[in-house]
């Protein structure tokens, strides 16, 4: 049998960093790991190819080689999955779909010949038993079931150019504790949290490196903290060792919530193990709205100090931000500028609040007949689904205020000076100098500190950066271009 694996193309977006990983010469962040684990549950025996069309071309002689085309996507890569739909048709080759777009969107698919739903380690030997009985799979596999993870394979990372990416990836828990109303993590995922066991996660990090991989390692849980006794006990403690016996080959990135900040033991951990970045849901500074989202861990406390703690242990934070909340003040537009200018947040996502379906939120709006159209999957293209409560025009326009005012050059220049000056410790072997590193400073001094506009803040940054923090100069190159990237998406002057 021979399965060809297809991952559709990601639009250009705040989150696709397309003009950053210019600089370094690759060509997306992360790969498909949804799609590498599936590889790795069907039988060594068979034949399996895998094009990622964010590194490389779809070509119809990769499609007329496959028995089965596998596709997975997420919301925003709509576009993408129709062409991919038209052209298996087009040469007659059966399509399996699944993972999260096609979970919650199958019923608007009826030329898909299969779906296999929900978690795959549950769904999937079920579809495969039938397909070698010889009998014809049934159209439709789901579950209520939420999967045990122990049970989930090492994906096959063979399958990557991985010298295409920024990033590897690595999951080690689904599911999140808490239960955000315009979340979907929760009804995808469930609120209990389930985890593979240490060995798995040593074995996935042991095959990294034996792939030669070097660099950053992207952990994809939706919050990395939601069982944190077992992390400080058992994953952690094992990480730190495997990477003091193999030299600190990795650095890592993650999500998490915020109150990571209550946990010193797990914050110390974490960076010992060579967690460098997180990224963390704010969402807003006016309780009243994290009460109307039932964002109840951000809730009672002071944000920013809880950020700044979180920075000064030696994570770089990037943050999600939102408006567009039914109980927003009219100064909502100020709160958010000053907390994301206050706090050093250089990466800070604002996006307008949509509801995408299945979630507790898009249920409510429907009740109250404000749902327009679906989410577009992205939130920072300047759209909604819905009918706000805040005169739609005036909020479209304090949005385009928040937006001008974090990333135009000056104010983005600041909050990385910010964010540099909060980081006092730096994670267990962050000084590892990569190729990607030295390639990506001297393209930045072409295009950002000679070509551009504002390379008068780059200069300065750099200067700053060599008398004030020059164990983070790779940092501050890292955002520096990173805000070439931010101003392009939103059609910012560079």
């Amino acid at each position: 049998m021979k399965i060809l694996f297809i991952y559709p193309r990601f639009p250009d977006t705040f989150w696709s960093f397309k003009h950053a990983l210019n600089f370094i010469s690759r060509k997306a962040f992360v790969p498909p790991l949804g799609l590498i684990t599936i590889s790795a549950m069907l039988p060594p025996t068979w034949k399996k190819k895998l094009v990622d069309m964010n590194v490389s071309e779809l070509k119809a002689n990769d499609i007329l080689w496959a028995d089965y085309v596998f596709i997975s996507a997420m919301n925003v890569q709509k576009a993408s999955v129709d062409k991919v739909i038209e052209e298996c048709r087009k040469y007659g080759v059966k399509i399996v779909a699944g993972g999260p777009f096609f979970t919650r969107e199958y019923n608007y698919y009826p030329q898909i010949d299969h779906f296999v739903l929900n978690e795959a380690e549950i769904t999937l030997p079920i579809f495969l038993k039938d397909l070698n009985s010889g009998i014809t799979p049934k159209r439709i596999y789901k579950t209520d079931v939420f999967a045990d993870m122990t049970s989930s394979p090492v994906p096959d990372y063979h399958l990557l150019s991985a010298k295409k990416y920024a990033a590897m990836n690595i999951q080690v828990t689904r599911g999140c504790p808490f239960a955000c109303d315009f979340c979907e993590v929760t009804s995808l995922l469930g609120r209990k949290v389930r985890m593979k066991q240490t060995r798995q996660v040593i074995d996935e990090l042991e095959t990294l490196y034996k792939l030669n991989w070097r660099g950053m390692v992207f952990f994809v849980d939706d919050n990395f903290i939601g069982r944190r006794r077992i992390m400080k006990t058992l994953v952690l403690p094992a990480i730190k060792k495997w990477m003091q016996d193999h030299k600190y080959p990795f650095t890592f990135t993650t999500q998490t919530s915020v109150d990571l900040a209550d946990d010193d033991e797990l914050l110390t951990m974490m960076v010992e193990s060579g967690f460098s970045s997180a990224f963390i849901g704010i969402e807003t500074p006016e309780d009243i709205s994290l009460q109307e989202c039932v964002k109840s861990q951000n809730r009672n406390r002071d944000l920013l100090h809880s950020v700044q703690k979180i920075q000064k242990a030696g994570i770089n934070v990037s943050g999600g931000f939102i408006v567009g909340f039914d109980n927003d003040p009219p100064n909502i537009f100020q709160k958010q500028i000053d907390f994301i200018q206050k706090s050093g947040i250089v990466t800070a996502m604002v996006g307008l609040l949509n509801a995408p379906r299945n979630t507790k939120l898009y249920q409510r709006l429907k009740a109250e007949n404000r749902l327009t159209n679906e989410h577009s999957g992205n939130n920072t293209d300047y759209t909604m689904n819905f009918i706000p409560k805040m005169n739609h025009d005036v909020l479209l326009e304090g949005y385009r205020t928040i937006i001008k005012n974090i990333y135009s050059i000056k104010p983005y220049y600041y909050r990385i000076r910010r964010q540099l000056l909060f980081r006092e410790t730096k994670p267990a072997g962050y000084n590892r100098i990569e190729f990607s590193h030295i390639k990506a400073f001297f393209r930045s001094i072409i295009v950002i500190g000679i070509i551009n506009k504002g390379r008068w803040e780059f200069w300065k940054l750099f200067i700053w950066t060599l008398l004030k923090r020059p164990a983070l100069l790779v940092d501050a190159i890292t955002f520096a271009v990173y805000g070439y990237h931010f101003r392009t998406i939103f059609g910012l002057r560079k």
